[in-house]
């Protein structure tokens, strides 16, 4: 990588979340809170999408103007993969007004994720007396977020055993949320991704039964993929 040329956004990210994710150590608050401030910088189109145009009608598969994905023209989710190697991964959830991605946990991980336009209800748990490393498939769980997040708005993070570790999307707009996972999901480490159904306890306020869905994905679950077409990553050795 030539080092006299300006980082993009994203390759920024990557070379942070690199230095972070990669060490032994977990990650301390100022390392997070770092990460938080570079992610609190971008917008949709560091990461090759156009959240304004429409060309035609929303489409199942992606449009393309001017060498950038439409985010209004999506008509289900749909994944941007940027980057995976074993520490972390990054992607972005587009999503058409209306449609859920529905409760699901990250177990063992970190998630940074930033809403880069639109507007999002998200619904998000942890575990009451999480005392196990293994993933949990039911149990007690109790209200961390239930709320709208519209853009422009901060970066948020959760974590293993806090902050919202299962959460749900529903977009009230078209939108988008850049993710950092760390470490990504892995079935081969106990890293596998479930989805819940969530009971709320009418005599318990803030707090629901949470019990897992049969189906990884539910089968009225759409999500759709598309080419990252953001600035291109060096993810070499070379360190500037």
């Amino acid at each position: 990588m030539n080092c006299t040329m300006e980082k993009s956004k994203i390759q920024m990210l990557y070379d942070a979340c690199n230095d972070v994710f990669s060490q032994k150590e977990l990650p301390t608050f100022q390392q997070i809170q770092w990460l938080k401030s570079i992610l609190n910088i971008f917008e949709a189109a560091d990461v090759g999408i156009d959240e304004f145009s429409l060309d035609g009608s929303p489409s199942s598969s992606p449009k393309i103007t001017n060498g950038l994905i439409s985010g209004q023209g999506v008509s289900e989710i749909t994944y941007i993969h940027i980057h995976e190697c074993d520490n972390f991964s990054m992607g972005i959830f587009c999503f058409p007004a209306g449609r859920t991605l529905p409760l699901h946990d990250h177990p063992g991980m970190t998630v940074l994720s930033k809403l880069l336009y639109g507007s999002v209800y998200v619904k998000a748990y942890d575990w009451v007396q999480a005392g196990t490393n293994s993933p949990r498939t039911n149990g007690l769980a109790g209200t961390v977020i239930n709320g709208i997040f519209n853009a422009p708005c901060e970066s948020s993070v959760l974590f293993p055993r806090s902050g919202g570790n299962i959460h749900s999307f529903t977009a009230l707009t078209p939108c988008a949320i850049l993710d950092v996972l760390s470490p990504p999901y892995s079935d081969d480490f106990e890293r596998p991704s479930t989805y819940f159904f969530d009971f709320p306890i009418p005599s318990l306020p803030g707090y629901a039964l949470l019990e897992e869905r049969e189906l990884k994905l539910p089968y009225d679950v759409v999500v759709n993929g598309a080419p990252y077409l953001g600035p291109p990553l060096d993810v070499g050795q070379d360190v500037c």
